[in-house]
C-alpha cells in the first residue's frame, strides 16, 4: 500500500508530515473517491442510484404534524412515511412512534434480545479517515494477534458463555489479508455456534472463501452516504473509495453469506438523511435478496486517542431512539443493533422498544479480554483501542439486567445440520 511507510511509526517523518498536511489542506493532492482503484471489483446493481436520490431530494423540512400521524396510522410504513417519520416534524410524537415501535418489535421478535461480543484481532490501517483511531497517522500501539494468541482471545471469551462473535480488523490488507481473516474464522467455528465479520471491504470471490471458512454474515459501516463529506473525511487508502465501501453487502450476498448488517456513523453528516440512506440500502436490497437476515447498526461518534478534528454534528438521545423507532416501523423484520457506544441506561430502554441485539463484555482493544474478563495481569503486549466505549457490563450482567427487564436473551437460535 502507498501509505505502509506511515502505519505505525511513532514520529512522522518530515516527508509524512507534509504529505498529511497537503491531503488535509488540499483536495486536489487526493485520489478521487468516486474511481475505483486496481483489484477492486466493479458490479452492476441500481441500488446506489436508487438510494441517493431519495437521499438528494429528502427535504424533511416540508413534513408536517399531518404527515407523521398519517404516516403512524398506516398499517404499512412506505417510503413517504418514513421520511416524515425522521423529519423534525416527529419529534413531538416520540412516545407514539415508540408504542409503534414496540408493537412491531414484539410480532416480529417476540421479547427476545440477542446478545454478542467483537473481538478485534488487528488494529493496523492503511486509511487516514479523521475521526478513526485506527487511522493510519494516528500514533497508537498497534497489534495484530497471531493465531495462537486469536484462539487465546476466543477460549476467554467463549468460557464466559458468549455463542456469537463479531471479528474485527483495521482496514489492512498487509497487515490483515484475507487468508488471515479466513484462519481466524476456522479458528471461530470451534468456539462459537454464530461468526461475523467487520473488515475492510473485498471482492465477491473473497467473501466467498470467507463464507467456506464459516463466516455468517458481514457488517460494513459506510459512514456517511453523504459522498462531499465523505470525501472531505476519508483522505487516504482503499477506504475512500465510497462506491466500492457502498456496494459491500451486495458482494457478499452474491457470495453466499447468510446476512449483512448495515450503519451510517451518526454525526458525521446530516444524520436524518444519513438515516433514511441507511434503511433505503437496506429496503431495495431486502426486495432483491429476499431470503438475506439484514440488520442496521445506529452507532454515534465516540471519543478517539488524539482526537481533534472532527466536531460531531450533535445527536442527542432524543433523536437517535427517533431514527431507531421510525426503522422499527419502516422495516419491522430487520434486526437493530444498539453498541456499547451508547449508555446502560439508554440500551436497556430501547431494547424493550427497537432493538433486538446488543453486544456485551466489549473490548475494543487488541489481546486485552483476559485482563479485563479474569482480572488477571497478562504480560502480552496489548493494541490501543479504536474508541471509547460508554457500556461495559460483562455479558453474565448484561444477561441479568435482560432479564430483569422481563425479555429474554438470546445467546444463540441456530441449529447446524
Amino acid at each position: 500500500m502507498e501509505n505502509q511507510f506511515f502505519v505505525d511509526s511513532e514520529h512522522l517523518s518530515a516527508e509524512a508530515l507534509e504529505k498529511k498536511h497537503r491531503l488535509e489542506t488540499d483536495p486536489s493532492s487526493r485520489k478521487s473517491h468516486m474511481e475505483y482503484l486496481p483489484g477492486m471489483e466493479i458490479i452492476k446493481s441500481d441500488v446506489c442510484k436508487n438510494v441517493i436520490s431519495q437521499m438528494n431530494s429528502y427535504d424533511y423540512f416540508k413534513y408536517t404534524a399531518a404527515d407523521v400521524k398519517k404516516a403512524l396510522e398506516h398499517d404499512t410504513c412506505t417510503v413517504e412515511d418514513f421520511k416524515a417519520l425522521l423529519s423534525p416534524a416527529a419529534e413531538p410524537f416520540l412516545e407514539q412512534m415508540a408504542q409503534r415501535a414496540r408493537l412491531e418489535t414484539s410480532k416480529h421478535f417476540g421479547n427476545t434480545v440477542y446478545l454478542f461480543t467483537p473481538l478485534y484481532i488487528a488494529n493496523y490501517c492503511e486509511n487516514y479517515c479523521v475521526y478513526c483511531g485506527f487511522n493510519c497517522y494516528n500514533h497508537i500501539r498497534r497489534m495484530k494477534l497471531n493465531m495462537e494468541q486469536i484462539e487465546k482471545e476466543m477460549k476467554v471469551i467463549a468460557d464466559s458463555g458468549m455463542e456469537e462473535i463479531l471479528l474485527l480488523t483495521g482496514e489492512s490488507r498487509v497487515q490483515s489479508n484475507v487468508e488471515y481473516i479466513g484462519q481466524a474464522v476456522k479458528l471461530a467455528r470451534k468456539y462459537f455456534r454464530m461468526v461475523g465479520l467487520e473488515i475492510y471491504p473485498v471482492n465477491t470471490d473473497e467473501y466467498e472463501y470467507l463464507h467456506e471458512c464459516g463466516a455468517d454474515y458481514v457488517t460494513v459501516f459506510q459512514e456517511t452516504y453523504d459522498t462531499d463529506k465523505y470525501e472531505q473525511l476519508h483522505l487516504l487508502g482503499h477506504k475512500r473509495v465510497w462506491p466500492y465501501r457502498f456496494d459491500a453487502q451486495e458482494r457478499a450476498l452474491r457470495a453466499g453469506m447468510r446476512g449483512v448488517a448495515f450503519s451510517a456513523l451518526l454525526g458525521l453528516s446530516d444524520f436524518r438523511k444519513d438515516a433514511l440512506a441507511s434503511a433505503l440500502h437496506v429496503y431495495y436490497l431486502q426486495r432483491k435478496y429476499p431470503h438475506a437476515e439484514m440488520s442496521l447498526s445506529c452507532p454515534r461518534l465516540r471519543p478517539i486517542i488524539n482526537n481533534e478534528k472532527i466536531n460531531p454534528m450533535d445527536v442527542h438521545e432524543k433523536q437517535l431512539c427517533q431514527v431507531l423507532c421510525a426503522y422499527r416501523i419502516f422495516l419491522p423484520y430487520v434486526g437493530i443493533t444498539v453498541s456499547s457506544r451508547e449508555s446502560a441506561e439508554f440500551r436497556n430502554g430501547i431494547v424493550k422498544i427497537a432493538a433486538t441485539k446488543v453486544s456485551a463484555g466489549v473490548s475494543t482493544g487488541i489481546g486485552d479480554h483476559e485482563s479485563k474478563y479474569t482480572g488477571k495481569e497478562t504480560d502480552d503486549i496489548q493494541g490501543d483501542e479504536q474508541f471509547e466505549i460508554d457500556d461495559n457490563r460483562s455479558l453474565d450482567n448484561m444477561y441479568k439486567d435482560i432479564a430483569n427487564e422481563g425479555l429474554q436473551p438470546v445467546l444463540n437460535d441456530y441449529l447446524y445440520m
